[in-house]
């Protein structure tokens, strides 16, 4: 099992530099994860391309559609961020010993707590995964 962060969801939906390697790695998680960070992180993402021209929105709306219908199907399995996650992310991010963000420090809080391997396309976040013990797969 795999906690799948928002870049590999990114690349997943969207075409992206990555999108043929992500779909490549998704294909070999039997349950992929995800927390409700994710689904907000990749709605503001593919609106962020709908708002910069880089998705027309009617290809945003059918992203989201199919992301809904993959969550709806269970595709994803679904782990909550609750008061141990954020306390975790919050105790890393107070070390000062690492530049990791808030959303970042609750997607490797949400991914070790659930002792799930962190899946990403994100160097940096890949990095802080090393640094906290937390085990993580990067691709590209």
């Amino acid at each position: 099992m795999a906690y799948i962060d928002t870049s590999v969801l990114a690349a997943y939906y969207c075409p992206e530099p990555l999108s043929r390697a992500v779909q490549k790695a998704l294909g070999k998680v039997a349950q992929p994860t995800i927390s409700p960070l994710v689904e907000v992180e990749l709605y503001s993402e593919v609106a962020t391309k709908v708002r910069a021209r880089e998705l027309e929105a009617a290809a945003g709306r059918r992203i989201l559609a199919l992301f809904q219908k993959h969550l709806a199907e269970g595709f994803y399995g679904l782990v909550p961020i609750d008061a141990a996650e954020y306390r975790l992310a919050r105790d890393w991010i107070g070390g000062f010993s690492s530049p990791l963000r808030a959303a970042d420090a609750l997607h490797l809080a949400a991914a070790s707590a659930n002792d799930l391997t962190l899946l990403t396309a994100d160097k940096a976040l890949a990095r802080s995964a090393g640094h906290f013990d937390v085990a993580c797969e990067l691709i590209g």
